[in-house]
């Protein structure tokens, strides 16, 4: 209201520039990360669950499937 137009511009490009900084560090961090080790399960492990597939076992008895 009263810091003028200009200010808020100021204020709007630092917001802008901030959230452009975090989408990009993000994508860098997932893209090493998934470089050790994977990001994404196939959709056959999905289905089967993921318990039952990365860890060999089941949290409950119950059988979805």
């Amino acid at each position: 209201m009263y810091g003028g137009t200009g200010f808020f511009m100021i204020q709007l490009a630092v917001v802008f520039g901030a959230s452009v900084y975090a989408f990009i560090f993000t994508y860098m961090m997932l893209v090493a990360t998934d470089l050790i080790t994977p990001v994404k399960v196939s959709e056959d492990d999905e289905n089967l669950g993921l318990d039952r597939s990365i860890h060999g076992e089941t949290a409950y008895d119950i059988d979805f499937l």
